[in-house]
């Protein structure tokens, strides 16, 4: 496979599927056992609401058959005809993806291995031979569990970079071929999940959304290092609209978090910018939050009107800003119990992101004003 051609979420699925089984001195990777593994009645299959795990996931879930059946389609089809791409559910710039389990090799399938399970428990567990037998004793913690090589995902940080490399990054060739433009936002994505998890292990979603938005950033930043410097006219069309993507996040980002010493994007210095990101991710998924917190956050976003009217400010990089931001002032307001049946937030919420809808038609006053308008009905009282 063609380095150019494909996108980080290979190496970096790669990585997990490899590696994940070397633990308690293991010289070798641990093995994929399948879903089925999993779905004996008394344990993932069962018909209680903490058994149903399995159920929740092959009825309900669209990880479980979607992404493969994605490959299928008329849109997949001109995608792949473009990269001149023969079958898109056999090559590994689709399948890394939307059929991860097709890059484990053969002596790291178990006898129950099925590649047409799609995006797998183990593929965001973890191959679970070294940890099948063992994560359901009462006196194993959740270090234990860790240890012995089942991936920690209510630590925040661990989901977002199992969740990010497929569901933000999407290399140059596959968008220019018009695979869609992806935006990685963990806590609405995970509350439009069905769930197969206890609500004590989902974590605060305005939590998760920082973690999450922290980590995109990263991965964006990321991305575009990898083709700084390209002369290509196309590239350079692309690179912008990526730059304003990069400054549109970080500036949401160091408003929620009162990081205003940083005044601009630090002078287009990308490695900054990456490990800014990811400390920051790193350090909110271990910070306690409270509600408090959140308000925090969400007033210092809702008060931002007087910075769509920065005519110095590029129409382009605004309407990105907006995009981000009503998609963090969507998750706060949903954090906060008092604002969920709230009216007048409610509705001037979903003004915000009818203006917030189109790059190109962006009116940066109208916005501004709106968002006057959602600050006024934050501050009013019930």
């Amino acid at each position: 496979m063609s380095k150019t051609l494909c996108h980080r979420a290979a190496s970096f699925v790669a990585g997990i599927i490899f590696t994940a089984g070397a633990v308690h001195g293991a010289e070798t990777a641990a093995k994929f056992l399948g879903a089925n593994s999993c779905a004996n009645s008394s344990c993932h299959r069962g018909g209680g609401e903490k058994q149903n795990q399995f159920l929740v996931w092959s009825l309900k879930d669209f990880h479980s058959q979607r992404p493969a059946a994605t490959l299928t389609t008329a849109r997949a089809k001109q995608v792949a005809d473009a990269l001149d791409i023969k079958d898109a559910t056999a090559d590994a710039r689709c399948t890394v993806c939307h059929a991860p389990l097709r890059e484990v090799p053969e002596n790291l399938r178990g006898e129950a291995f099925k590649v047409s399970e799609g995006v797998s428990c183990e593929s965001c567990h973890g191959p679970a031979e070294n940890w099948l037998r063992s994560h359901t004793r009462t006196d194993y913690t959740r270090a234990d569990r860790t240890a012995a090589g089942m991936r920690d995902l209510q630590n925040l940080y661990v989901r977002a970079n199992t969740c990010v490399a497929c569901h933000q990054v999407v290399s140059q060739p596959l968008l220019k071929a018009g695979h869609p433009e992806l935006i990685f936002e963990m806590d609405g994505q995970s509350v439009a999940e069905p769930k197969h998890w206890s609500a004590e292990k989902n974590g605060d979603g305005a939590q998760a959304w920082l973690v999450g938005q922290a980590v995109a950033l990263r991965e964006m930043t990321w991305q575009l290092t990898q083709m700084h410097g390209t002369s290509e006219l196309s590239q350079r069309m692309t690179e912008t609209n990526l730059l304003d993507r990069i400054g549109a996040l970080s500036w949401v980002l160091r408003q929620a978090t009162g990081e205003d010493r940083v005044n601009q994007l630090f002078a287009e210095d990308f490695e900054s910018v990456k490990s800014w990101a990811d400390k920051l991710a790193l350090a909110t998924a271990v910070t306690p939050w409270s509600e408090q917190t959140t308000r925090d956050c969400l007033t210092r976003l809702a008060n931002l009107a007087p910075n769509f009217l920065e005519s110095q400010v590029r129409q382009s990089l605004q309407a990105r800003r907006a995009e981000r931001l009503v998609l963090a002032l969507d998750r706060l307001v949903a954090a906060l119990p008092e604002l969920k049946n709230n009216g007048p937030v409610q509705s001037s919420l979903n003004q915000l992101f009818k203006l917030a809808q189109s790059v190109s038609d962006f009116d940066p006053k109208q916005f501004a004003d709106a968002l006057q308008k959602f600050s006024a009905a934050l501050a009013a009282k019930p």
